[in-house]
C-alpha cells in the first residue's frame, strides 16, 4: 500500500522539485559503479554517508548534506523520488523556489541530527533523502490535511486505487515511524526510523509561520482543510483489449 499521486495540482512549475529529483538520480548513477565493488562501496560510504559516531566526534559535518543525495539501491531511490514528486510541488509553490530549497535542506539537516542523537556512537552508515522528504510530508500535512491522495492497494493479485485524505495517509506513516523506531536498534542498521520521524516534525514546525500567515486555523475554516483551488480529477478507463471467443466443438 503506497501513494501514487495526489489531487492537489500546483499552479506553478516546481523547478526545484524537478531539480532535486534529477540530482538524486544523477548521483545514484554516478555512484552505481562504486556500489558494485565492496572495497569501493566501503570507501564511498565512509567518505560521504552519515555516520553518527563521526559527527559526534566533530568530524564530517558535510555528510549531513551529502547523505541526502545518496541511495542504497534503485528501489530506495524510486520510492523516495515518488514521495518527493507527489508532495513537493505544492510546498514549493507555497514557499517559492529558493524558500522551498532552504526548507528541504533544513528538514534533511534536522532529520540527520535526530538520527545522530538517537544513536550517537553508531558506526553504521546512513544514506537517503528520506529525512528531507519526510519534512516535506510534515509540511504538507499542516497545509493540506484533507487533500486527496490516491493509494495503490495491492493484496496478492488484487490491485485497487483508493483515494484517502492526506491526514490519514501521512498520519499513519508518521505513527509507523515512531512505532518502528521505538522497537528498532539504531546501532544494528536498517531503516532510519528516527531520521524519518525527526524530519517530519522539523518540516511540520518550519511550515507553521507560513500557516499562520495564511490565517492559521481560519485558513482551514475557509478551505475546510482542502487545498484552496480545485482538485485534480483522474478518470480510470477500462482497457480495450479484444477478447477471442472459444469455438464450440
Amino acid at each position: 500500500m503506497f501513494p501514487i499521486r495526489d489531487h492537489n495540482p500546483s499552479n506553478k512549475t516546481p523547478y526545484v522539485t524537478y531539480a532535486l529529483i534529477a540530482v538524486n538520480v544523477l548521483v545514484y548513477l554516478a555512484t552505481l559503479p562504486a556500489m558494485q565493488d565492496l572495497a569501493s562501496q566501503r570507501n564511498l560510504m565512509i567518505e560521504w554517508s552519515l555516520i553518527p559516531a563521526r559527527i559526534s566526534q566533530g568530524d564530517g559535518y558535510y555528510t549531513l548534506i551529502s547523505t541526502m543525495f545518496m541511495h542504497g539501491g534503485f528501489l530506495h531511490l524510486a520510492g523516495n523520488m515518488l514521495f518527493l514528486w507527489i508532495f513537493g510541488d505544492n510546498l514549493e509553490e507555497d514557499f517559492g523556489h529558493i524558500g522551498f530549497l532552504g526548507f528541504y535542506l533544513a528538514s534533511g539537516l534536522g532529520a540527520g541530527l535526530v538520527h545522530v542523537l538517537s544513536a550517537p556512537y553508531s558506526m553504521v552508515p546512513t544514506v537517503g533523502a528520506s529525512g528531507a522528504i519526510a519534512g516535506v510530508m510534515g509540511g504538507y500535512l499542516l497545509m493540506y490535511p484533507k487533500a486527496k491522495v490516491d493509494i495503490l492497494f495491492i493484496f496478492v493479485v488484487i490491485f485497487k486505487i483508493i483515494p484517502v485524505p492526506a491526514w490519514l495517509m501521512l498520519g499513519i506513516w508518521f505513527a509507523l515511524q515512531l512505532f518502528n523506531g521505538v522497537g528498532a536498534d539504531p546501532d544494528m542498521g536498517g531503516v532510519a526510523y528516527w531520521a524519518h520521524a525527526g524530519g517530519f516534525i522539523v518540516g511540520f514546525l518550519l511550515v507553521i509561520p507560513l500557516f499562520l500567515r495564511r490565517g492559521g486555523t481560519s485558513y482551514w475554516s475557509r478551505t475546510h482543510g482542502h487545498p484552496d483551488h480545485p482538485a485534480a480529477k483522474y478518470k480510470l478507463e477500462r482497457s480495450h483489449i479484444p477478447t477471442v471467443s472459444r469455438r464450440k466443438r
